[in-house]
């Protein structure tokens, strides 16, 4: 008898301790709208696929001892896609400027990017061949700085002019 007792005992403390039943279903949040700017601010942002041309930059360490992208400089189209690949003298990263992206594009830009954490920084590319993508899908027109966090010292940057 006394044993039932400590039984029921245990069990209403771990139910007590578990906060006792299922937790109701949390609110999403609702997106508040920007007056000014006309957007929505702390939405999720989809991405956006690749709707044109993917284009392909080279990452490399060049026989004269230089850290760079091929080329330096590269034209797109909103809609496109960049593929950058690691050809030598990696380890290598793409990390966009975020002075450089507008405020307004940038969850967007965010969004496009696969395999990062919440950032504009793809991830460490250790292999020669390595790839990683991104798409330009819904990115308005400008200069968006591009730079090799690991080689930035040794001048591994470019430009990404978006039309």
């Amino acid at each position: 008898m006394r044993f039932n007792g400590v039984a029921v005992l245990v069990v209403a403390t771990a139910m007590l301790a578990c906060g006792g039943g299922e937790k109701p279903a949390e609110t999403p949040a609702t997106p508040a709208v920007d007056a000014n700017a006309g957007t929505m601010t702390g939405a999720a942002v989809a991405a956006a696929p690749i709707t044109g041309t993917i284009h392909e930059v080279k990452m490399l360490l060049d026989n004269a001892g230089a850290y760079k992208f091929e080329p330096t400089a590269l034209t797109i189209k909103s809609g496109d896609g960049v593929k950058f690949v690691n050809v030598s003298g990696g380890p290598h990263n793409v990390a966009f400027d975020a002075a450089t992206v507008p405020e307004d594009t940038k969850a967007q830009l965010i969004a496009n990017l696969p395999n990062t954490l919440g950032n504009m920084d793809s991830p460490m590319m250790m292999q020669p061949m390595e790839a990683w993508t991104a798409s330009f899908g819904n990115i308005k027109p400008g200069t968006y700085g591009v730079i090799c966090t690991p080689h930035l010292a040794m001048g591994m940057k470019m430009d990404i002019v978006v039309q």
